[in-house]
């Protein structure tokens, strides 16, 4: 699916008028309108010599190679985990948990992310900033929530019945051949329903979007300031080849 974005230039008119006795103005009215720009808008010289060397090196940032992906990372070739979402899981757990530890002296157990948060495949080849921006178009910030066990349970049967490849890390969930909970399980250990856990996910979903309204119950909340953006680019400047596979983190048992 293609996506057409229009843009366009609003004008803005601020009509007023002055008073001779009181020498001042207030404005009277605000008119405005849209002209759209498409390929009937022609260049202005001296504007397009002026954005040019900041457009060059701007796309110099941009498509620099910062690593190296062997295959194609999408977030379509797995039923229940992806190796797109496997990936971003694994960055925001790597990437945030420094800074969650250093502002709390706990870790982060839990990585959830939305399937549908992830807008593009990283091809194969090399691997630019410029990939992040397109799989991660969005402002989104990484926050983690402070739950307990009994909640977590609540996520779980979310995955299971949400029919989508959610990213997840530091989680275990398997199905039974009838696609029933089988176990689940935090950093190796069963799921207690009266311990604390900390999950690292989306200011957008942490408030509840995609209907994961499990977040509402957390007892705190931190935010770690840092864009999901930029820790999987400063995720790819660390790495030489992105090689994420489909593991045992989300399965179905044969």
């Amino acid at each position: 699916m293609i996506l057409k974005i229009k843009h366009f230039v609003i004008f803005i008119t601020l009509l007023g008028f002055v008073s001779c006795k009181q020498e001042s103005s207030r404005l009277v009215k605000i008119e405005g309108k849209q002209i759209a720009i498409d390929s009937t808008f022609t260049k202005t010289e001296g504007i397009e010599e002026f954005i040019t060397p900041y457009r060059n090196r701007i796309n110099e940032v941009l498509d620099s190679t910062l690593a190296y992906a062997p295959k194609s990372i999408s977030k379509e070739d797995g039923e229940f985990n992806t190796t797109a979402g496997n990936l971003m899981a694994d960055i925001v757990r790597i990437q945030a948990n420094p800074i969650f530890k250093s502002r709390t002296g706990k870790d982060i157990d839990i990585v959830l992310l939305n399937h549908g948060g992830i807008r593009s495949v990283i091809s194969k080849g090399k691997v630019t900033a410029r990939n992040a921006f397109e799989v991660m178009p969005f402002e989104n910030t990484i926050k983690v929530a402070a739950i307990k066990g009994e909640y977590i349970n609540d996520m779980v049967t979310y995955l299971i019945q949400s029919g989508r490849a959610h990213p997840i890390s530091g989680m275990q969930v398997v199905l039974d051949k009838n696609r029933k909970l089988k176990k689940a399980l935090i950093q190796g250990k069963p799921i207690d329903p009266e311990q604390t856990y900390y999950v690292a996910t989306s200011d957008y979903l942490i408030t509840g979007g995609d209907h994961m309204d499990f977040f509402k119950n957390n007892t705190s909340i931190t935010d770690t300031d840092y864009l999901i953006r930029n820790a999987m680019i400063d995720y790819f400047k660390k790495v030489d080849t992105l090689a994420p596979v489909i593991d045992d983190r989300f399965y179905m048992e044969k």
